[in-house]
C-alpha cells in the first residue's frame, strides 16, 4: 500500500530554514507515512529550490502568493492525506505517532504552536494561538493535516497573497482537530519587531480581514 500522505511546502527565499523542516520529516518517510515532497516555490533567488531538488521534492513554480502557491501544490498531490507546512515549521519529534493515530478520523488536524527561542513572551504568544485553534482559527505556522477529499470539498486554498490559513480554516469549521505534536516556529520576525508589536499587528490583521479587508490590501499593508 503507497504511503498516505502528500507534504506541500510553499517557499520563497527560505534556504535558511528548508533543510530543518525536512530533516523533521525524516521519521515520517522511515515510518512508511510520506509518498511525496512537493515544494510550491514563488520566485526564490536563492539555494531554495536547489535544497528541494536535492532532497528530492517535485518543484512547482508560479506567482509569490502563499494561497496560490498552496492551491497549485495541494493540486499536484497524489496521496490520501495532504500535510501543509511552512517552511520555517520544524515538527519536534514525537509527531509520527500522533499523526498515525489522526489517519484514523476524516477530520483536518493541527499541531500545537511553539517558537524556537522563544522565551517566556513566545511561550505566552503560543499558548494565545493554541487557545485559538480551539475554537477553530488555527494559523498555517501549526501546519495542517487533512484528507485530500476533505481539501477538495471545502474548495481548498483560495488564490491569495495572505490569511489562506484563516480561510480555510472558516471552510473547515466544525472538521478541525487537536494532533498532539508541536510544530516549532521561527521566531525571528517576532524577536526583531517585538512581541507585542508584532502580536498587536497579527490581531489588527486579523480583525480588518473579518471585517471585509480585501487579502491584497491587507497583504501591501502588511510588507509596509
Amino acid at each position: 500500500m503507497r504511503a498516505p500522505i502528500s507534504v506541500i511546502i510553499p517557499t520563497l527565499n527560505a534556504e535558511a530554514h528548508l533543510g530543518d523542516c525536512l530533516t523533521a520529516l525524516m521519521p515520517g518517510v522511515e515510518a512508511g507515512l510520506i509518498r511525496e515532497l512537493i515544494v510550491s516555490d514563488g520566485g526564490s533567488d536563492d539555494a531554495t529550490v536547489a535544497i528541494a531538488k536535492a532532497w528530492g521534492a517535485e518543484i512547482v513554480t508560479g506567482a509569490a502568493s502563499r494561497g496560490g502557491q498552496l492551491s497549485r501544490g495541494c493540486a499536484k498531490a497524489k496521496g490520501a492525506w495532504l500535510l501543509v507546512l511552512h517552511a520555517d515549521t520544524v515538527l519536534r519529534p514525537g509527531w509520527v505517532g500522533p499523526a498515525i493515530l489522526h489517519l484514523d478520523t476524516h477530520n483536518a488536524g493541527w499541531f500545537r504552536l511553539a517558537f524556537a527561542k522563544g522565551g517566556c513572551a513566545g511561550a505566552l504568544v503560543a499558548a494565545w494561538a493554541n487557545l485559538r485553534s480551539r475554537f477553530g482559527l488555527p494559523y498555517g505556522d501549526q501546519g495542517l493535516l487533512l484528507p485530500r477529499a476533505l481539501y477538495a470539498d471545502v474548495g481548498g486554498y483560495p488564490d491569495q497573497p495572505l490569511m489562506e490559513d484563516v480561510a480555510i480554516a472558516r471552510a473547515l469549521k466544525g472538521r478541525l482537530a487537536p494532533i498532539d505534536g508541536v510544530a516549532e516556529t521561527c521566531a525571528a520576525r517576532y524577536r526583531s519587531q517585538g512581541w507585542v508589536r508584532r502580536g498587536a499587528r497579527n490581531l489588527w490583521t486579523l480583525l480588518r480581514y473579518f471585517a471585509g479587508a480585501s487579502p491584497q490590501h491587507l497583504a501591501e499593508s502588511y510588507r509596509r
